[in-house]
């Protein structure tokens, strides 16, 4: 075990729990929206978290780059220059310790919902008093908003029959389990494929947007706008509250699925992408 974990699988790792925390959490903006009835502040705000969250994994990147780059190079320098089978084995179990991690994310994004919540009600009252987002991101360090915040943890009654399944669209449902899916692969599945073609290897890495190009669409056609839709009706009086509480819950409940999902495609996909990527460079060639 002492070979499968070292400074750069944690750091990676810790990033990604935080950055699908963070996506989790943004999930609370729309409900915080129909709450002050301030909806496009609220989806500004959406995107300035989600934004945040992106910002995190750039940091993730060069963590991963270097757990690939240590397999390569070791198998690099034997003759034939490829990855051996126990080498492959651990560089495996580091990668799905990284996807493991965006699992906990999500768990640990469910927990803190209330939080985030609170959070952008008050950043929302904020901003429109102050006319401005860092200003209002200061409000954050104010004794008072931290001891409502530390409130907020604790967990509100919980039964499933207020969240029912019925109220959100299948398909928002099966759109979010594939993106969450594709997404927790996208990125770790490149560099999976730069170590097992190594003659392709940077090619490789650069292709991530193959898997995640997947999950840009799910996202552009069934999540994003469906999730408006629920929350213009709820705001128009035509669907109650609940149903958007339903909507996140289940929301929250598909992105986990999909990372367990991924799981099960993470060594398919990489394969996708290291069959690509030799194509690619073989076929220069000519």
């Amino acid at each position: 075990m002492t070979e499968v974990f070292s400074g750069n699988l944690i750091l990676a790792a810790i990033l990604t729990l935080v950055t699908q925390a963070i996506q989790i959490g943004a999930y609370s903006a729309r409900y915080a929206g129909i709450v002050t009835g301030r909806i496009a502040t609220a989806i500004s705000l959406f995107s300035l978290l989600v934004t945040a969250s992106r910002l995190a994994s750039l940091f993730m990147v060069p963590s991963l780059g270097a757990i690939a780059d240590k397999t390569s190079n070791a198998a690099l320098k034997a003759h034939p220059p490829v990855v051996g089978p126990a080498a492959l084995h651990v560089f495996d179990l580091q990668m799905r310790v990284v996807v493991a991690a965006g699992s906990l994310g999500i768990l640990l994004g469910a927990l803190l919902l209330p939080v985030f919540l609170v959070m952008f009600v008050r950043g929302i009252a904020a901003f429109e008093r102050l006319g401005s987002v860092p200003a209002a991101l200061t409000r954050l360090f104010d004794p008072r908003v931290i001891a409502d915040l530390l409130r907020s943890l604790k967990p509100p009654p919980f039964r499933f029959s207020d969240f029912p399944i019925t109220a959100v669209p299948r398909m928002l449902l099966i759109a979010n389990t594939l993106l969450f899916a594709v997404y927790s692969v996208g990125v770790v599945a490149a560099y999976y494929a730069s170590v097992i073609v190594l003659d392709a290897r940077t090619t490789a890495t650069g292709l991530s947007g193959l898997v995640n190009g997947i999950g840009t669409v799910a996202f552009s056609l069934f999540i994003d706008p469906t999730t408006a839709f629920i929350v213009d009706q709820t705001v128009r009086g035509e669907r109650p509250r609940r149903d958007v509480l339903a909507m996140i819950f289940w929301l929250v409940v598909t992105a986990f699925v999909g990372t367990v999902l991924a799981q099960l495609i993470l060594y398919p996909a990489a394969e996708y992408i290291a069959a690509v990527a030799n194509f690619w460079v073989n076929h220069s060639k000519h």
